[in-house]
């Protein structure tokens, strides 16, 4: 399991933050570290609509990327994707960083042992590749 759940604030546009690019890199990252398989893993994004960055709702903004992971990776792996994910997060968003006010912040959170889920996705990538 492995799930990118992004949260920014409404003034950033959707052509700036481009997420279909993002979740493509986030994803590719993840599965070549050969920690994370592709079934396992989701991408989401909210946007925030009601927001404070700093005392500054109009000109400040934020993005924040939570990825949870399911429990059994070492700290090591642990540490090394989460660099690696956080500089991608940075470096696609570069451009907004340069131009005005932006808060970045990055988190791994591993959840307990014992969570339940259930899907046939390996199913469907194994056909869909035949």
């Amino acid at each position: 399991m492995a799930h990118f759940i992004l949260e920014y604030s409404a003034n950033l546009k959707a052509d700036q933050l481009n997420l279909d690019g993002l979740f493509a890199a986030l994803t590719e990252s993840a599965v070549t570290s050969n920690i994370f398989p592709l079934a396992g893993i989701r991408c989401r994004a909210h946007k925030c609509k009601d927001f404070l960055v700093a005392g500054e709702t109009k000109t400040f903004a934020f993005v924040h990327l939570n990825f949870r992971i399911g429990a059994g990776r070492t700290e090591e792996q642990k540490a090394q994707v989460a660099k690696t994910l956080f500089d991608i997060l940075s470096h696609h968003l570069s451009a907004i960083f340069t131009s005005q006010g932006l808060a970045i912040s990055f988190e791994l959170s591993e959840l307990a042992e014992h969570k339940f889920n259930q899907n046939n996705l390996r199913d469907y990538l194994v056909s869909s590749a035949s």
